[in-house]
Order: structure tokens, then C-alpha cells, then sequence
């Protein structure tokens, strides 16, 4: 075992397919997440294209920096998958034939009935240079290589390959080879609060953080999570730490916290609403059935949630949703009253304990002076009567429509917690 450090790494992702936008690179953010949580720090991900030249320069760039280089991509069987041959020229060696990992491919083709081809054959030729890693999910080995004490592992790009490889081979390895330092994580979920009027709120309880614990601000729409990293060697005293850090949060903005860690706003309202044993259906307008999806997507959300009129046209608000004909003429689709009213005949009609409804301008037309794009009613009726208020998000149809539900689902988390 060597002493305790921090290990650092970078990633490669080989695929002219994700420099042109054709798949998202989802492996790195994987890998990435892997690495952290045993203690190893990565410092760059980068993506190049199927070039030999371009692989073999990255590697070279990457070795001057990192203990740990992950690669993924370019070891498919056809032509075009040069990350084989990129190796070999990189680490000055030839190729070596493995029969064991022939006869692995053999196996694995002749499971699904298939006869191996001469090309699926030649996976099994690597750069002599390489430790094989056995595949158990696929024909493509995995790679290890270690020169002037940096490690290279080169695995397929295919997700659920690399994560096979990573978890059987990958990860348990560094961990038995190196003293890594612990790294711990919670993070607190925001919602309600811009990114820069929440660093204010916070700033004294930011500033009192102790040295082996750092704060990150990861916004999105709508919402704004706080991430806290703790560094040390005592995985004990680093998650009493963060324990103590967390409830000093939450005691300094309750309002504003609606989970910790990988809780979703439909999941906590839906945790909330089976604990009450109350119900909930929707009636949207500008969010099309976004907030109904939010919360079906939730295993077991029959017991909370009933339904939807998504009463997009306001033919279908008069009609499904009895909304006056004349709130419309009076004060427009988008309005106080007419969100009001189609919260109070969804909860009526599907007899529910809460109602949501939603009514806007999502954009990016539409807008006028009085009501530019973004204006958003969200109502909510409850037990205790409807609340209804108006919001101005922003010019994105997208984004829009995703901070309308949150938001309202946030609406409706508050109610539960008053009533």
C-alpha cells in the first residue's frame, strides 16, 4: 500500500458519434460519480474523435497529469474502432492473441444461438502491453495498462459493458492498491430561491464551514442544490460533521428545503401524501400533463394520485372544468380566477383531498405586454380553501414548463406540511 493521497484522474471518451451530437456521453458523469466516491479526484473528462493520432496525443497529455486514466469507446470489431490499435502504438508493442477470451466470446454468442464471426474473433487480440479484463457483458475486453506510475483502463463504450467492467475489475482494484482518502457527500435541495439571493441567506453558516468541508451551488431550473463534500481519513467523524452542517441549514432555511440527496419534489410530495393517506389530481393548462407525469412516474402512486383533465384549450376549461366563460372574456385564460376555479372543479370531480391547476404563457409566443411569456397561475385547493399565485419564469418553452410543475408540486408540499 502506498500513503494516503489523492489520486487523480481523467477520463477519455473516444466517439465521433458524441462530438456530433448523435448520443450523450452519460459513461463519464458514471465513472466520474465512481471514482469520487472511493477517494480518487477526477480533474478532466475530455472526448476526441476515432483519430489514432488524436487518441495517442490525449494519452500522452494525460500521463504527465493523472495517476488514473479512464478511456471508453473505439473497441467495436469494425474498421472504424481504432482505440486498439491507438494503444498499442502508444505503449510501443505489438499484439498478443488470447485464446481464454476467444473462448469467452464463443460462449456468449453461442448463448443467443448465434455462430462467432472471424471479426467478433479478433477481439481477442489486444496490445501485448495490456492486462486483460475480462468482459462478462459483452465481446470487448477491457484493458489495463500501467507505465511510469499511471494506470490506463480502456473499456467499450457500451454503458452497461463499462459499468460490468468497472465494478468487477476497475474499482475493487484501485481500492485494494491504493490508501485512498474518504470522501463523503449530502446534498440539500432548494427550491424557491435564485442561486446568488440564496448565497446571502447563507453566507455567515457558508463562511463558518470548517476547512475539510466545502460547499458547491449546483443550480437548475427552479431549483438550487447545495452540495457538501467532506475530505478526511475518519468516514465516522466526517458524516457526524456533515450531520452538524446539515441540521444548521435546516434550521436556517426550513422554507426553502424540500429534500436532501436523490429525493425528487414529486417524490416527497407523494411520501407526504401517503402518509396523510390524502389524495391529489391535476388540472393543467400551459404544463400539458407534466405535473400528472411527475407523479405517476412514482412507483405505487395510485394510492395518492387520481387524475387529470388537461384542459389545454379554453373550450375544454368551460366545458370539463365549468370555468365562466365570462372569467375568460373578463380576465383572460391566464388568470387568478380562471386558475382558481380549475382547481376547485378537478378536486370536486375526481373528489380528491387536493387539487393542483396550472395556466400560462409557456412560449416563446403568445406573450403580451400585460402578460409576457413566462407568466404562469398556479393554484392549489385544499381542505382548507385554494390559494392561487402568479409567477414571471422566463422565455424558455422547456424550461418553463418543467419550473411550472416543480413549482407547483413545491405549492402543494407546503399545503401538506401546513394541513
Amino acid at each position: 500500500m502506498v500513503s494516503l493521497r489523492t489520486m487523480k484522474a481523467e477520463i477519455i471518451t473516444i466517439g465521433d458519434e458524441i462530438l456530433i451530437g448523435q448520443i450523450v456521453d452519460t459513461n463519464s458523469a458514471w465513472m466520474a460519480q465512481q471514482l469520487n466516491d472511493i477517494g480518487v479526484k477526477v480533474e478532466r473528462i475530455v472526448t476526441i474523435s476515432d483519430a489514432l493520432e488524436e487518441i495517442t496525443t490525449v494519452l500522452s497529455e494525460a500521463e504527465k497529469r493523472a495517476d488514473v486514466v479512464l478511456i471508453t469507446g473505439g473497441l467495436g470489431p469494425t474498421k472504424d474502432d481504432v482505440t486498439k490499435k491507438a494503444l498499442a502504438q502508444y505503449f510501443n508493442c505489438g499484439f498478443k492473441f488470447h485464446t481464454d477470451i476467444e473462448a469467452h466470446i464463443a460462449r456468449l454468442f453461442a448463448r443467443f444461438g448465434k455462430e462467432m464471426s472471424k471479426l467478433n474473433s479478433l477481439q481477442a487480440e489486444l496490445p501485448s502491453a495490456c492486462e486483460p479484463l475480462q468482459n462478462n457483458q459483452g465481446t470487448a475486453p477491457g484493458m489495463w495498462f500501467t507505465q511510469n506510475n499511471t494506470i490506463f483502463v480502456s473499456m467499450p463504450g457500451v454503458p452497461y459493458e463499462m459499468k460490468g467492467l468497472m465494478n468487477d475489475h476497475v474499482l475493487p482494484r484501485i481500492k485494494s492498491t491504493y490508501a485512498l482518502p474518504t470522501i463523503l457527500h449530502r446534498t440539500i435541495l432548494t427550491m424557491g430561491m435564485g442561486e446568488s439571493w440564496l448565497s446571502e441567506r447563507i453566507a455567515s453558516w457558508e463562511d463558518a464551514l470548517p476547512n475539510h468541508i466545502k460547499l458547491a451551488y449546483l443550480p437548475s431550473p427552479g431549483r438550487v442544490r447545495l452540495r457538501l463534500s467532506a475530505f478526511g481519513t475518519d468516514a465516522a467523524v466526517l458524516s457526524h460533521s456533515l450531520a452538524t452542517e446539515v441540521a444548521k441549514i435546516t434550521q436556517l432555511i426550513p422554507e426553502l428545503i424540500y429534500g436532501y440527496d436523490d429525493d425528487t419534489i414529486e417524490a416527497v410530495v407523494g411520501q407526504l401524501l401517503k402518509a396523510k393517506c390524502q389524495t391529489v389530481s391535476t388540472a393543467e393548462s400551459c404544463t400539458g400533463g407534466m405535473i400528472a407525469h411527475k407523479l405517476t412516474s412514482i412507483s405505487g402512486s395510485s394510492d395518492f394520485y387520481i387524475g387529470s383533465i388537461v384542459s389545454y384549450a379554453n373550450q375544454v376549461k368551460i366545458s370539463s372544468l365549468e370555468v365562466p366563460e365570462s372569467d375568460i372574456q373578463t380576465h383572460g385564460a391566464v388568470s387568478e380566477a380562471v386558475v382558481t376555479r380549475m382547481a376547485e372543479a378537478v378536486k370536486a370531480k375526481m373528489q380528491t383531498d387536493f387539487a393542483i391547476a396550472t395556466s400560462g404563457i409557456a412560449g416563446p409566443t403568445g406573450g403580451t405586454e400585460e402578460k409576457p411569456v413566462g407568466t404562469v397561475w398556479i393554484a392549489i385547493a385544499g381542505p382548507n380553501g385554494t390559494i392561487a399565485k402568479k409567477y414571471l419564469f422566463g422565455q424558455n418553452r422547456e424550461r418553463n414548463i418543467e419550473i411550472s410543475a416543480n413549482t407547483a408540486l413545491n405549492m402543494l408540499r407546503k399545503q401538506l406540511i401546513l394541513n
